[in-house]
């Protein structure tokens, strides 16, 4: 029974590994990029290199609101939503923005924004259209070009699936301690198995954590029966219930003043004497049915959901304002989903988070080349590869190969296309998938070693090609980002020159191999002769 157990754990962890590994891998690695999604976007944005952090941004908020409003009340007094969003540490330019009129069809109003010195209080050069990091942290749960919900259903079954291989894989890991500190080179699949344990084992509790938590993210997607038993209008009313909303009468007719901002603000400095805003957004400006509501930074608190308080725009009353205590299952809830985004991070535990999802897209590569090794080197010889076979190479190839290259082209995009075209935003992205198809195409056509040496030459001056463009493209390089202490952009051309030179060791060692295994069969060929 003992035997039967372990050998039926064992065939579970492989296939619901295997099943939606490439799923898995593409959802590691969307999300591991996002953790640094501020930072991508700011690296997408050159307008945006040269701007110095405030020495002391959260005195200057108040006046730099006040002046907001008057802003956006003498450009669009009859806008139907104003924004104001305030630097922070990681994005340094603020932002007066105003509604658009929604155009036909369209779910939610454009913003025309305009972007400032926090420090000169000057707008800075016009943006340029690009998602940036938005577009990574999107892809790692809708799939983009997927309809939203069937992408998430989609995503959720997949984490279900990592979780149970999670669990598994602990089951049958009799030597899980002292897998830690084992690493055999060049023994074929045996030394892919021993990575595979590395990367399982050292980053375990980030992989379980990260599951677990994504999974809950989306719970009420997964089991909306509770809350559509307890609330009449089922989701709808939960959420008004669990975030506060505009409680006033939307109905309200007529013309009304906007109290002064500087009233609204002596009752959120009253409340939260050191508060950090992050926004104010105006709805209705100007109209009887105002609201004004003010959103403020948790801070390194436990909290998803941004602590809020909610005016009357007319009068300056607080009409609602988010729990300043959580009950028990709230606090859980909030805690589990900050968890998952890590947005209560420091650089530092950011960064290990990026290790963790590194480590995690590791762990996944390795299990489904591991499962295609092992085929190969149980076929005997002048034996046909089965299509299954071929299919798993073909869709490690392309994944693993494809994914790192889209990247680079993505933001190789981002620097060369001209700020004229149209949707250029949409273009990046276009850029983006093309190339991962293209890899896929090569992928299905051949994907013997020969192919994943030519890849891993193609990433590596892929990504020494980033750096380089960005440096001859913009105002600012590697090294003027060190000189000047701008270390989310030095990190983020130095993490390519890295995976640069990593590809290049990766194409070194498969060349070697291929040179090694061409001289071995002449010698086979001389010896028969």
């Amino acid at each position: 029974m003992k035997g039967s157990f372990f050998r039926s754990m064992t065939w579970l962890h492989t296939w619901v590994g295997l099943l939606v590994c490439w799923l898995l891998y593409l959802i590691f690695f969307a999300g591991t990029i996002s953790f640094f999604r501020d930072e991508v976007s700011l690296w997408n944005q050159p307008s945006a290199h040269n701007i110095e952090q405030q020495a002391d941004h959260i005195g200057a908020q108040k006046q730099q609101i006040i002046t907001g409003v008057e802003y956006l009340n003498a450009q669009a007094p009859n806008a139907p939503n104003w924004r104001i969003t305030l630097p922070e540490e990681r994005i340094p330019y603020l932002t007066y923005g105003f509604a658009k009129p929604k155009e036909p069809g369209q779910r939610r109003a454009s913003f025309n924004n305009s972007r400032l010195d926090p420090n000169t209080m000057q707008p800075l050069p016009p943006f340029i259209d690009t998602r940036g990091g938005n577009f990574f942290y999107r892809l790692h749960f809708d799939l983009h070009y997927i309809d939203v919900k069937t992408a998430r259903w989609i995503v959720c079954f997949a984490s279900l699936f990592m979780f149970i291989a999670l669990i598994s894989g602990i089951v049958i890991h009799k030597r899980i301690f002292k897998d830690m500190f084992v690493f055999r080179a060049n023994k074929g699949s045996r030394s892919w198995l021993d990575v595979h344990n590395l990367s399982s084992v050292f980053a375990l509790p980030f992989h379980l954590m990260i599951t677990y938590t994504g999974i809950i993210t989306l719970i009420f997607m997964l089991f909306p029966h509770p809350v559509n038993t307890v609330y009449e209008e089922g989701m709808t009313g939960f959420f008004k219930d669990f975030s506060p909303s505009n409680p006033i009468n939307n109905k309200a007719k007529g013309e009304a003043e906007l109290v002064p901002v500087k009233t609204i603000l002596d009752q959120v400095y009253t409340k939260w004497p050191n508060a950090d805003i992050n926004r104010v957004m105006i709805s209705n400006p100007n109209k009887a049915a105002a609201t004004i509501m003010v959103l403020v930074s948790p801070g390194k608190a436990l909290r998803d959901q941004t602590p809020r308080l909610i005016f009357n725009g007319v009068t300056g009353e607080l009409i609602a304002q988010t729990d300043d205590e959580l009950t028990g299952s709230k606090a859980l809830y909030e805690s589990l989903n900050s968890m998952h985004t890590g947005r209560f991070a420091e650089p530092l535990l950011r960064g290990l988070y990026f290790l963790g999802g590194i480590a995690g897209c590791i762990m996944i590569a390795t299990g489904c080349i591991m499962w295609a090794k092992r085929l190969r080197e149980r076929m005997k010889k002048n034996t046909q590869p089965s299509w299954g076979l071929k299919l798993v190479e073909g869709l490690n190839l392309g994944t693993l190969m494809g994914l790192p290259l889209a990247t680079s082209a993505f933001f190789l995009a981002n620097r060369l296309l001209s700020k004229q075209v149209a949707e250029r935003a949409d273009k990046e992205i276009l850029a983006f998938f093309l190339t991962w198809l293209c890899v896929f195409i090569i992928a299905f056509v051949k994907r013997d070693k020969l192919q994943w040496c030519v890849m891993a030459a193609i990433n590596s001056i892929a990504c020494f090609s980033v750096p380089v463009v960005n440096a001859l493209t913009t105002e600012g390089n590697i090294i003027q980002y060190l000189r000047n202490d701008q270390w989310a952009l030095f990190m983020f051309d130095s993490l390519f020159l890295l995976f640069g030179l990593l590809f290049l060791l990766q194409t070194e060692k498969l060349r070697t191999g291929l040179q090694t295994k061409k001289r071995l069969h002449i010698s086979t060929q001389e010896q028969k002769i």
